[in-house]
């Protein structure tokens, strides 16, 4: 019989999968859609001191930093979630050859759109035709570049139109709540296609397309587009076709996340990154994300 003491895997590396291991089961094997509902429902709750003993636990396990908030006393856990910052906090790159991060975030994939696939993390293809859905044409971003971009649950949750456009059509596509952290992606198959997501189709001022893709998470319970003044949630199933003529200046606040979750960022051919954005770098809503080149 084979000693297992003796096998080569190693002390470290054990825990590191021990670990991987149960943030995937806390996370994921789970009710995902009931917990987000009632995430949804528990955050909405109007009283100080609950609000406030929500914060201090939440600060227990995610490094959530209030300075730069417009004031720290909140009415809910939506209302800290959905927080404002102080005017001046996220300046952005007024260069009109950049494209500005939409929010804070952390670069996961980013690359090329290749026969018409990108990549959730390492080894992990899907479709962009999955990921917009069956009414959507993606084949304008073939040659482009595409970007993922992680919120955490402690970052500023609105995101921002990274240049000057017209917000022409959304599609809100209804899904599960996959974990979108990286050990759910490399683990679930086409995660981010899964999801419930809004797919946002904008032109720029200088006539290229832009694609927005806010995908929702465990625990994430709504996306707000301040432009069509309504609420994207689970309760919307189906494929909601929303045609607009939504004018965004460069960093005008188009909306915000109910929790943390992941904005992908497709442009097409004659962008570039901008230098030092690579997966791992962590942005703020203004900093150059990408760059025009022709």
């Amino acid at each position: 019989m084979t000693d297992t003491t003796t096998l080569p895997r190693r002390g470290w590396l054990a825990r590191l999968g021990a670990q991987e291991d149960l943030n995937f089961l806390l996370t994921n094997r789970v009710p995902r859609i009931a917990l987000t509902q009632a995430m949804g429902r528990f955050s909405r709750i109007e009283s100080r001191w609950l609000t406030r003993l929500s914060i201090a636990v939440w600060r227990r396990f995610t490094p959530l930093d209030l300075s730069e908030a417009q004031r720290t006393e909140f009415r809910s856990l939506k209302d800290c979630f959905t927080r404002e910052l102080k005017p001046g906090s996220r300046p952005f790159d007024t260069r009109p050859d950049i494209l500005c991060s939409p929010s804070d975030g952390i670069v996961g994939a980013c690359g090329v759109v290749q026969r018409g696939q990108v990549f959730q993390a390492k080894g992990s293809p899907y479709a962009t035709t999955d990921l917009f859905g069956p009414t959507q044409d993606a084949s304008v971003f073939e040659g482009g570049r595409f970007i993922t971009l992680r919120l955490t649950s402690a970052m500023y949750h609105r995101f921002h139109a990274p240049a000057d456009g017209t917000v022409e059509h959304v599609t809100y596509l209804s899904g599960d709540t996959w974990n979108v952290n990286p050990v759910a992606l490399a683990r679930v198959e086409r995660l981010f296609c899964r999801n419930e997501r809004a797919v946002l189709r904008m032109r720029l001022a200088t006539g290229e397309p832009l694609a927005l893709v806010p995908v929702a998470a465990i625990l994430v319970a709504s996306i707000r587009l301040h432009f069509l003044d309504v609420l994207l949630h689970l309760g919307r199933r189906g494929a909601n076709e929303m045609p607009c003529s939504a004018t965004q200046a460069k960093g005008q606040e188009m909306g915000w996340f109910e929790h943390g979750s992941t904005i992908i960022v497709f442009a097409p051919p004659g962008f570039e990154l901008a230098p030092g954005v690579q997966t791992g770098t962590q942005l703020r809503a203004g900093q150059p994300l990408l760059r025009r080149v022709s």
